[in-house]
């Protein structure tokens, strides 16, 4: 099974970016949905720690990666090493109560992962949030450093995903409760339309994803996932059939042509240079006046709805524009 959302080149990953919002979002419901029912769906500390092959990557991984971080022990069974890590893994799972979920990975059993994740040596460690996968350490490790590392990685899934872990009983019987776990979220008034928004997107049809977006928009001008959806659409259909050598020519050439430099913060931003598309556009606004500085400052917006409000690049660069501005 080929782990989604899993390009770990720099890239700006469009799906992954809305992954995360869509988990995020599932995330709000879910646990509003447990509290409304009196917070069932306890696991037991034994269920905590998994073994996952390729056959079960997908619904013990990825899936349940959009509800809590999965952390993933690459191990062998001749490997020393892996021996002395592999018990304090599992021992703060426990500990940490269900803010994270540790799945074991045979490498000898699943030589196919470890090729997907690019592993040179065990133990590794990674960890799947949303999707998306993070290299967390390799190589034999204190306990006070994977400790820290957990600790910035539930810090992140909570505060970027709102991820906020399992609920643990300890009283519950093991491996009764994962599944009956995954019950949907109620859905919502626009599933389907988002639904089919997220099919054209996939398919390419770029002009009929921005409609299906602009029709949730009108009814619910705020939906974050529309608006993201419609971002990303406009996005990709700007940079369409665009040539990168003279677009990134023009811009060298004219660092004042307000449209020279909308074009190449585009292309920077889908190529993943998303602090130089930032960098670039709030120059613009400084070297610009009047109707062409508006839209500069219009463009730079629209790229920070792409990357999320949520992310500490957009915030600097908010910050930023700011001090061009004022």
């Amino acid at each position: 099974m080929q782990p989604r959302n899993m390009s770990m080149s720099g890239v700006v990953d469009l799906a992954a970016v809305k992954a995360a919002q869509e988990a995020k979002a599932k995330a709000e419901q879910a646990r509003a949905e447990a509290a409304r029912q009196g917070g069932g769906g306890a696991i037991s500390p034994a269920d905590l720690v998994i073994d996952v092959d390729e056959a079960t990557f997908e619904r013990d991984v990825l899936q349940r990666s959009t509800e809590v971080p999965v952390v993933l022990d690459f191990w062998a069974e001749w490997c020393q090493p892996c021996k002395q890590l592999s018990p304090v893994l599992e021992r703060l799972a426990v500990e940490y109560n269900g803010r994270f979920l540790l799945a074991k990975i045979d490498v000898d059993a699943n030589q196919m992962l470890m090729q997907q994740f690019g592993i040179q040596g065990i133990p590794a460690v990674f960890a799947v949030v949303a999707g998306q996968a993070l290299p967390l350490f390799q190589g034999a490790a204190g306990e006070e450093q994977i400790r820290q590392t957990l600790d910035q990685l539930v810090q992140v899934a909570e505060q970027r995903f709102g991820l906020t872990g399992l609920v643990v009983d300890p009283d519950a019987e093991p491996g009764g409760a994962p599944a009956e776990q995954e019950a949907q979220a109620p859905a919502g008034p626009y599933d389907a339309a988002l639904n089919a928004a997220a099919e054209a997107l996939d398919a390419g049809d770029l002009d009929g994803a921005i409609r299906a977006y602009r029709n949730v928009l009108s009814d619910d001008p705020a939906h974050p996932e529309a608006k993201l959806g419609l971002a990303q659409a406009e996005l990709l259909r700007r940079v369409q059939g665009m040539d990168p050598q003279r677009v990134r020519k023009e811009a060298a050439e004219k660092p004042g042509d307000a449209d020279a430099q909308i074009a190449a913060a585009d292309l920077d931003l889908v190529g993943g240079h998303v602090e130089d598309a930032f960098a670039r556009l709030i120059d613009t606004v400084r070297r610009t006046a009047g109707d062409e500085r508006d839209a500069v400052r219009q463009r730079l917006l629209k790229l920070f709805e792409v990357i999320g409000a949520d992310d500490p690049r957009v915030a600097a660069a908010r910050r930023a524009l700011a001090r061009a501005l004022f």
